[in-house]
């Protein structure tokens, strides 16, 4: 299958590889977003030398993965490469030496080294990192070599290898962020596996899997979607039935707590607080909570924000990861539903309330589409959800605030339809209570733009004007 989007990614690392320079490359996303493909793609004749960690989790048991399992590993590469030494490799600074005896026989060519799954390598004590260090600065730095480092422990990544403060220090020369697809990618993606569905379903399986290439690979171009969402979920030995658990055992230093708290986000649309998460799971505040919101941040399963109140000062944190949250809707202690569940329940109440929901996650992961289409691209700007409570009652709910530095604020309506919105006489009352609501914690500078972003459209009536903006499936769909 060819590379589907990524163009800068793709421009950006052949440059990396023309330039006449020694280059450290550290490559990162979360887990399934494609980073090894991209780099096998680009690169799988030209490598010099190749290594993939061994999964640091085993499916089946609860048995670790030692430090010297990784080394016989490594030495079984340098072997495929064409190492010969007698060297023993019993640490990380002796396998990094024959590493080097290797790629001194290639020293007139532009060298290509890919180590994949680097966070897998660290096992405690085994010194890795020291060693990786030790290798770079004493031999690498100064040879003709592209050396690309792949993870996606994201925190692992950022703490290791691009804030390094020891030997690492300021050596990363350049630093890639594969992200997951937007919609337009995965309707690429699905239209080269000859998957044609309509961008009304594409939108729906993106609320199932978000944009990972991974689990969009398993659509089976046989099926509709809702039958393809219950063979990847539902059916009898469904492939992403246990994904949910590797996916943090395989990421995470503390996946357990991790687990606790993305379960906790996902009761509550527009998030809780540090206080409120610490409160909820009984648990301490300090270092092992700072830690796991900044690896769930990193790795873009929430995203954090300061709420529209009184105080300002209190961040709530939001989990819009796609996967993550149908998962926990639908498949987490619901075991017993039927191997066709979506199929049957394709038009249940509980499903329609799950759309709309998912739809304002799809939003927030769209956020450049929707300035985009605003004709805003250029203009720095804050995103929240926003509820007003007063006396413990809860008032106005605002699905999507852009809060824009030229003092315009885009007040989001988010909505979806089979059809185009019709503003209802209610719907628009309620419209302008919000927008008195909004107005009241915004300063005099700034202006509400009522903002509608739907499926199909807003069908014209006496109310319809009430709304500046119009955005649509096809603004999101757009680059």
């Amino acid at each position: 299958m060819e590379i589907i989007g990524r163009k800068k990614e793709i421009e950006e690392l052949n440059l990396i590889y023309e330039s006449d320079n020694p280059e450290f490359v550290a490559l990162f996303g979360r887990r399934r977003v494609g980073k090894t493909f991209l780099i096998n793609k680009m690169f799988s004749s030209r490598f010099s030398f190749k290594h993939t960690a061994l999964s640091i989790i085993n499916e089946d048991t609860d048995e670790k993965i030692t430090t010297k399992d990784q080394l016989n590993h490594f030495k079984e590469s340098l072997i495929k490469y064409g190492y010969s030494g007698k060297r023993t490799i019993d640490d990380w600074f002796q396998a990094f030496y024959a590493l080097e005896e290797l790629l001194e026989r290639k020293a007139n060519e532009r060298m290509v080294v890919f180590l994949d799954e680097l966070p897998w390598l660290d096992t405690p004590g085994s010194k890795f990192v020291n060693a990786l260090e030790s290798f770079w600065n004493s031999w690498a730095n100064d040879k003709n070599i592209m050396l690309i480092v792949c993870g996606s422990a994201n925190a692992w990544m950022t703490k290791k290898m691009l804030n390094n403060y020891g030997g690492l220090y300021n050596r990363i020369t350049r630093e890639i962020e594969l992200m997951p697809f937007t919609l337009k990618e995965c309707e690429d993606f699905l239209n080269e596996k000859n998957v044609i569905f309509s961008r009304y379903d594409i939108v729906q399986l993106y609320m199932t899997v978000g944009g990972i290439p991974f689990y969009l690979d398993k659509i089976d171009n046989r099926f509709s979607l809702p039958q393809n969402i219950d063979r990847l979920f539902f059916t009898k030995g469904a492939s992403l039935k246990r994904e949910f658990g590797m996916l943090f055992k395989s990421t995470f230093k503390n996946p357990n707590f991790v687990m606790d708290i993305v379960k906790l986000l996902s009761r509550k649309n527009i998030g809780y607080s540090r206080s409120e998460i610490i409160k909820e799971l009984k648990t301490e505040d300090g270092e092992v909570i700072s830690n796991a919101l900044n690896a769930l941040s990193s790795s873009g399963f929430i995203i954090k924000y300061r709420p529209l109140t009184s105080d300002r000062k209190t961040l709530l944190y939001k989990l819009i990861d796609p996967f993550c949250l149908f998962y926990l809707h639908f498949v987490d202690n619901n075991m017993s539903f039927e191997e066709n569940m979506f199929e049957l329940n394709y038009e249940s109440t509980k499903i329609n309330v799950w759309r709309g929901l998912a739809f304002e996650n799809v939003c927030f992961n769209h956020i450049n589409q929707i300035k985009n289409a605003l004709k805003i691209s250029n203009v720095s700007a804050y995103y929240y959800p926003f509820i007003y409570t007063k006396d413990g009652k809860i008032g106005s709910q605002i699905d999507l605030i852009i809060d824009r530095k030229d003092n315009i604020v885009n007040m989001c309506e988010v909505k979806f339809y089979n059809g185009e919105y019709l503003l209802s006489k209610d719907n628009y009352l309620n419209l302008i209570t919000k927008d008195k609501t909004l107005s009241e914690f915004l300063n005099k500078r700034q202006v509400i733009r009522n903002t509608l972003i739907t499926t199909f459209g807003l069908r014209k009536n006496e109310y319809s004007s009430s709304y500046q903006y119009c955005i649509t499936l096809d603004d999101l769909f757009n680059e």
